[in-house]
């Protein structure tokens, strides 16, 4: 097993995490605006979720989605310049437990965390792309 390959691995990781997310939300959003709106056109526009804990949910992974590209990027970098390096690896690592821990921060609504959790996902973005820098 090549050292680049824990970097892939851990993006599959991720993205597993984004499918449990995905589902999380989707189910938070049919139980709160019902399963015609979820299998409808949603031509209304779509109405808040009631929950709180629901909304969380869904902002959670809308926020997944806003990091995961770059984080992909990263590894696919990583793997592709052949640039594997205890940094790289480190900075996947801080991405995925800081992704993990983000969501109940969120859904808790714990005050200050969640945004320190959000900046370590991002960190560990940084970290991978210092690993590549020629």
């Amino acid at each position: 097993m090549t050292s680049s390959s824990y970097e892939l691995q851990i993006l599959f990781c991720v993205v597993l995490l984004g499918l449990v997310q995905l589902v999380l939300a989707t189910l938070a959003s049919v139980g709160s605006r019902g399963l015609p709106w979820g299998t409808g056109p949603r031509d209304e526009g779509r109405p808040p979720i009631k929950n709180k804990y629901g909304a969380r949910l869904e902002r959670a992974y809308q926020n997944f989605l806003e990091t995961f590209p770059f984080f992909a990027a990263a590894v696919l970098l990583v793997f592709a310049w052949g640039r594997s390096s205890h940094e790289s690896v480190l900075g996947a690592q801080i991405y995925i437990w800081a992704r993990l821990l983000y969501v109940p921060a969120y859904v808790l609504a714990i005050p200050f965390t969640r945004t320190l959790i959000w900046a370590a996902s991002l960190a560990g973005i940084v970290v991978m792309l210092l690993a590549v820098w020629p």
